[in-house]
């Protein structure tokens, strides 16, 4: 009994030794950017794009940067989804449960989660000069989508796993179809999909090793599919490159966005997780 109470104690010691530890951490690299971005952040940076010389302590912001990301992160977002939930849906509802092909399929799916992602933006790279395309805003998209697919699958795959077989052997045994079928696991992994959509978007905007490669950088909005685009994370990385102490201030002001988005996305994907939960049958 006494044994069994001191490893309680250990362990809850060591649990909150390291949330206080994660907690500090978190919080130093907060204060960090903001304690230099802040002051020297204004509306122009956010709301205009680079002028002559900007890079070298020229007047000008990034919106170039913050508009190719959303640009990338939603349209890699949504086609991520597109691809995402009808695997999910074939893993759980068409294969038995212990099919091999799904264990198979699980496994690889495992092993693109833990790639980095400069090895995609490596392989995308690679396609991209074998068919000779250029640095363009649909490259980013496709290496970015590749990307958060695995996040995606295993993120709603667990949940989905998690749902009872009664719950869809007593939807066909009342007739419906696997389509209908389908809707009653939509219901149950509703949360999961909101978490896999922010996990991912968070992975997706913090990007930089892939879309180096693929997305190129330009200090203009792209208008079309075929330019390149910048991203915060590039944006940062290329004023932090720079001597100037000014430019190197206006990263943190870059980071600084991006943390704000990042916070912004995260707060929003709790509150849909929220409302999913409660309403979930």
């Amino acid at each position: 009994m006494i044994r069994s109470v001191i490893e309680e104690k250990i362990a809850k010691s060591l649990m909150y030794l390291s949330a206080v530890l994660i907690l500090y951490f978190v919080l130093s690299v907060i204060f960090s950017v903001f304690s230099r971005g802040l002051p020297v952040l204004t509306w122009e940076m956010i709301t205009s794009t680079p002028g002559g010389g900007f890079y070298i302590g020229g007047k000008g912001g990034f919106l170039n940067a913050i508009m190719g990301s959303v640009y990338i992160v939603g349209g890699s977002t949504i086609i991520g989804l597109l691809i995402s939930i009808p695997v999910v849906f074939y893993l759980n509802v068409y294969l038995k449960p212990d099919s091999k092909f799904g264990s198979i399929a699980r496994l690889g799916y495992d092993m693109l989660f833990g790639i980095p992602s400069i090895v995609y933006g490596a392989f995308g790279f690679t396609i991209m000069v074998l068919l000779g395309l250029r640095a363009s805003l649909l490259g980013g998209i496709i290496v970015v989508t590749l990307l958060i697919i695995p996040i995606f699958i295993r993120s709603m795959d667990e949940v989905a796993k998690s749902i009872p077989k009664d719950l869809l052997e007593a939807s066909f045994s009342l007739g419906a179809t696997r389509w209908e079928t389908i809707g009653i696991v939509v219901r149950q992994i509703a949360p999961a999909i909101a978490t896999a959509t922010l996990l991912s978007i968070g992975r997706a905007i913090g990007d930089a090793a892939g879309v180096m490669f693929t997305a190129g950088f330009s200090d203009n909005i792209p208008d079309s599919l075929s330019r390149p685009a910048a991203t915060l994370p590039l944006s940062v990385f290329f004023q932090l490159s720079a001597p100037q102490q000014e430019v190197q201030d206006r990263a943190y002001a870059a980071a600084v966005v991006l943390t704000i988005i990042v916070l912004i996305l995260s707060l929003a994907g709790r509150f849909v997780l929220n409302r999913f939960s409660k309403n979930k049958i």
